[in-house]
């Protein structure tokens, strides 16, 4: 009995012993994991900010272009009913004789001014579209890059966790 009591105390000494030695390397390699985590989350949060600095610029960049579109728009319109205003008077201040003549040359001015006011807006709407593709674009990029910040942390967790 005293044999088997011996051999037990031996046996939990030789563990004891072995899990001492090989605890440090442990601790060692949780702190290169812990690090590699925090490094990782810290990439990711720089990422994340990036992309919503990005997404910010691009919306006031379409914010910027819509006010000025709308400008546009409304000097367009602004010209349109002054050309429209025009000729009417000239329509009505004509010779009873020369009515019909005035009256062509007002439609004909003001076709021209709908058709002109027509192209601002158009091309102001245009303007807008871009802008709001290009803001898309960027949001889509900085999001992918942002992807590819939390793959390659995720990567040298994985590596700092097969380290040890």
């Amino acid at each position: 009995m005293n044999k088997l009591i011996a051999t037990l105390i031996a046996g939990l000494m030789a563990t004891a012993a072995h899990a001492q030695t090989t605890a440090p390397a442990t601790a060692a390699a949780d702190n290169r994991l812990v690090k590699a985590e925090a490094n990782a989350e810290k990439d990711v949060i720089k990422a994340e900010q990036k992309e919503i600095k990005t997404a910010i610029k691009a919306d006031e960049k379409v914010n910027k272009t819509m006010a000025k579109a709308a400008e546009t728009k409304s000097k367009a319109h602004a010209n349109l009913v002054e050309s429209h205003t025009d000729a009417a008077a000239k329509v009505a201040k004509a010779d009873p004789e020369d009515r019909a003549k005035e009256m062509a040359k007002a439609e004909e001015k003001v076709a021209d001014a709908n058709l002109k006011a027509e192209k601002k807006m158009i091309k102001a709407d245009e303007k807008v579209l871009k802008a709001q593709v290009d803001a898309a674009a960027d949001k889509a990029t900085a999001a992918a890059k942002t992807e590819q910040v939390r793959a390659e942390a995720q990567a040298d967790v994985h590596k700092a966790a097969a380290r040890n």
